[in-house]
């Protein structure tokens, strides 16, 4: 399938040391992007379907690095189906799994933390909520797991390990099991912060410097943050990614942004929701942070963005987040929203306000054109100006 988004005012690549791509137009085709330039230099006569953007902006679509999903579209923690489906609508095209700690009745021995990993990474390779991909198992490091353990579910497609839930007396014990996960080639994550749930450890910055994680783990605070001075430490002292999430603590994501950018490490800054949890369901919770960090954190909207998209997809190796060409074709088209102060989506938010989501694209494929469930309406008509096929993505 070929598609093609024409008419683009601002192209936002994602990518922070180079934030903009040249040019108004957008091919894409078999789920990758073909070409990005001028619309007159690009075959859009060749597309099954062409998007006309309206001047409006293209940006990346969003990756949230901390989603707690279970099975299927479904969270048990708010007892809601449909939730990722929505977090669609709200500009996220990728969703990336914090474990499946939120699990009814999930198993904590060896076996049973390895299945349960296992079959989650099995159930969503295929399925694709709204279109949305989703990387699930993330193995949830427990005593008693062996090397032979993390070479058995690397073998079975599973890449991601979780410290922090785990039946350790001291987080300090994690260190062994982070070592044989990356061994293993996992990208390995770590909560940080205090307890979240009964029976869970709080982990501070001596923990993720001497643990040495990939991720510290809603490094803000999840909800509860560490003590503020932990934070220029985790920055000198690790090389962990630091991943800043929506149901954190607005407080200090913006003291970690302030120290991250002082301390020339902004490529390590990542924003996810950490969601669902007791914080809720939050299908905006991307953009609300995106805009925090912009609006009050003074933070270019067009790096804010790489952090969302760019940035996670360097840390956890996708092909997606950076509008390029040879990427994956997860695109979303962002627009003022109407009757918003500013007059452009990054603009409005520079300003605090949520962009209107206009339309959303992944793998290629048009998932809605026209108008999110979940923002305001866009100030430029976003529509289907032509298209071969019989849906209309509406």
């Amino acid at each position: 399938m070929k598609t093609a988004i024409v008419n683009l005012g601002t192209i936002v690549s994602g990518d922070w040391r180079a934030p903009f791509a040249e040019g108004d137009a957008i091919l894409c085709e078999d789920g990758l992007i073909a070409a990005i330039g001028a619309e007159a230099d690009l075959d859009i006569g060749a597309a099954d379907v062409v998007i006309d953007a309206g001047g409006a902006t293209a940006v990346p679509g969003f990756i949230d690095s901390h989603v707690h999903i279970t099975f299927g579209d479904y969270t048990p923690r708010q007892k809601t189906v449909g939730f990722l489906e929505s977090y669609l609508h709200g500009g996220t095209t990728t969703s990336i799994s914090a474990s499946e700690v939120h699990t009814p009745g999930r198993p904590s021995d060896p076996a049973g933390v390895k299945a349960l990993a296992i079959a989650a990474q099995r159930c969503f390779r295929e399925f694709r909520p709204g279109g949305m991909r989703v990387f699930a198992g993330s193995v949830i490091l427990e005593p008693g797991l062996r090397d032979s353990d993390f070479a058995e579910m690397a073998a079975e497609g599973v890449w991601l390990a979780k410290a922090g839930f785990g039946a350790f007396a001291n987080p300090m014990e994690y260190a062994p099991y982070i070592e044989m996960a990356k061994a293993h080639g996992m990208v390995t994550t770590m909560h940080t912060g205090g307890a979240s749930i009964p029976g869970s450890s709080p982990i501070w910055g001596d923990h993720v410097i001497a643990v040495a994680p990939h991720v510290s783990f809603h490094v803000n605070g999840g909800p509860v943050a560490m003590p503020d001075a932990d934070f220029e430490r985790v920055i000198r002292e690790s090389g962990a990614a630091l991943q800043i999430c929506t149901a954190g603590n607005l407080r200090t994501a913006l003291l970690c942004l302030e120290t991250a950018r002082a301390l020339d490490a902004f490529d390590r800054v990542l924003i996810a929701t950490d969601t669902p949890t007791g914080s809720g369901i939050m299908p905006l919770g991307m953009m609300y942070t995106i805009t925090h960090l912009s609006a009050l954190g003074g933070l270019e909207p067009e790096l804010a963005i790489a952090a969302a998209t760019g940035n996670n997809a360097r840390v956890y190796g996708l092909n997606s987040g950076i509008l390029r060409t040879g990427r994956d074709a997860d695109i979303a088209i962002l627009d003022a929203p109407l009757g918003g102060s500013r007059d452009t989506a990054l603009a409005a938010i520079a300003n605090g306000d949520p962009a209107a989501v206009g339309a959303v694209v992944t793998a290629g494929v048009p998932r809605f054109v026209g108008r999110s469930r979940n923002t305001p309406a866009t100030t430029r008509p976003v529509t289907v100006v032509r298209s071969t096929l019989v849906q209309r993505f509406e």
